[in-house]
């Protein structure tokens, strides 16, 4: 009862897992995967970068300066002849109303300068001077600017559009890497799910040829007892009966391993308890042959295939952003800013502000070559890659005439490892009941049980290779 009880325990932790299954977790916890996704995401910021070169930049500018010293716009000299020009010109009127005046008329100027008569014209002016000597010298110890600018790019040569356009291919190609790591995940998983089954096959092969051999081990064992066979018989069995339980143990740790490098693939625990959906299959299905496909269709699906041909694309497109470094380009400015002191009323501490506009072009004259050698650059690589496209499309299309005919070869093995095996089990048959019966050798049997072996062995071989080329094949012709 306990033993029971533990099998129903092992059997409820084992997870039964389809091919689909393998693959869907193989892909949810794919690092290298997660990797490819998230740079297809960064090309796709990088495509809203360059469409937003399309639209106006604006941008608000602050800044407060100290001074420790105010300027002056006159010099000193200036400026006192500015604060005392009411009395210098009051002085002046002076000298030239004596130089002219009869001495008696100088006996009275005299009488009203000193009795205080004379009109005072220098204070007045001199109020004046001060305030223009003080207009001249602003208090510029603390200034303060704003302004709001705007830039709209009108030509670039065709920078703006060709930039776009570069980012749309690259994003396609990291798309285009992204569908080359999931083929190659798909495929690696469908290879170690097959590679288990073929273990598995050959471990229920190795088990049953096991028994036989210890079944007849037996009946050697009673037909001694009996004087109908002999010791060396019994030798011969023993000696295959143990190379049976060897291949057994063999089996069984291969298995082990194959389902711990399944589960590192697909993200499970080493140690996980699994078993495949087609580990217990008699019949290795036969997979349905890929639709045939023309060449410049699997030139389209395969993504090694297409990323070659998007980079060509691309380095053919930032030949032409290269070149537009060499065109003249024309942008449009416009800005309103606002100082403090303000500078349309006489540098007053007040706020201030106006708006400017204007057309900004820029003529590239000299560069040294600079931007030309860029540009031959960037088409000289776009000329490589397309010598690799070419090359790819070569080698594709060996790739893929050779999985055809491996296909159609592995198909031929099934069908001839079958006829075989038919064959091996109605020759075991035929000499077990003729051992039985006591008219046939031990060692007709034996070798009947090593042909059936054989024959089994090459049958679990010629499916899973049927499998694995079809796997192979559909990856040649981009079907993954």
């Amino acid at each position: 009862m306990a033993i029971a009880v533990s099998a129903l325990a092992a059997q409820a932790q084992e997870r039964v897992l389809t091919l689909e299954d393998c693959r869907e977790m193989a892909l949810k916890q794919s690092k290298e995967l997660d990797q490819a996704r998230i740079q297809t995401e960064m090309a796709g910021y990088d495509k809203k970068i360059a469409l937003a070169n399309y639209f106006p930049k604006v941008s608000a500018t602050g800044a407060y300066v100290y001074n420790s010293r105010n300027i002056a716009l006159v010099n000193e000299d200036q400026s006192d002849r500015i604060r005392n020009m009411g009395t210098n010109v009051q002085d002046k009127m002076w000298l030239a109303a004596q130089q002219k005046a009869s001495p008696r008329g100088k006996e009275i100027l005299e009488l009203l300068r000193s009795s205080g008569i004379m009109p005072d014209i220098a204070t007045p002016l001199n109020e004046i001077g001060e305030e223009i000597d003080a207009s001249l010298h602003p208090d510029l110890h603390n200034v303060w600017v704003g302004a709001v600018t705007l830039e709209q790019p009108i030509f670039v040569g065709g920078k703006i559009v060709y930039s776009n356009k570069m980012a749309a291919l690259a994003e396609e190609l990291s798309n285009s890497k992204y569908d080359m790591k999931e083929a190659e995940i798909l495929f690696d998983v469908d290879q170690a799910y097959w590679q288990i089954v073929s273990i598995a096959n050959k471990k229920k092969l190795a088990e049953s040829y096991a028994d036989l051999l210890h079944h007849m081990e037996q009946d050697v064992n009673t037909a001694i007892a009996a004087g109908v066979s002999t010791e060396s018989d019994a030798l011969q069995v023993k000696v295959k009966a143990n190379e049976a339980d060897m291949m057994l143990t063999k089996a069984t740790n291969g298995l082990t391993l194959a389902k711990m490098l399944l589960c590192k693939r697909i993200g499970l625990p080493l140690d996980s308890q699994v078993l495949l959906a087609d580990e217990d299959l008699e019949i290795i299905p036969t997979p349905e042959r890929p639709a045939a496909r023309t060449m410049e269709d699997i030139f389209q699906a395969r993504p090694e295939t297409r990323s070659l041909e998007l980079a060509t694309k691309i380095f053919d497109t930032k030949a032409k952003v290269v070149r537009a470094d060499m065109m003249p380009t024309v942008a449009a400015i416009g800005a309103y800013s606002v100082t403090n002191p303000n500078l349309s009323n006489g540098m007053e501490k007040s706020w201030n502000g106006g708006f400017t506009a204007g057309v900004l072009v820029r003529v590239p004259i000299v560069h040294a070559g600079e931007a030309y050698y860029k540009y031959k650059k960037a088409k000289a690589e776009a000329r490589l890659y397309t010598d690799q496209l070419q090359d790819a499309e070569e080698l594709i299309t060996l790739q893929v005439t050779q999985q055809r005919k491996l296909y159609d070869e592995a198909l031929e093995k099934v069908r001839m490892a079958s006829s075989n095996l038919d064959s091996a089990s109605e020759n075991l048959r035929t000499a077990t009941i003729g051992h039985e019966a006591g008219v046939i050798p031990t060692n007709t049997v034996l070798a009947a049980h090593t042909a059936w072996l054989s024959a089994n062995s090459e049958y679990i071989d010629a499916g899973i290779e049927l499998q694995m080329t079809a796997s192979s094949l559909r990856r040649a012709e981009g079907q993954y």
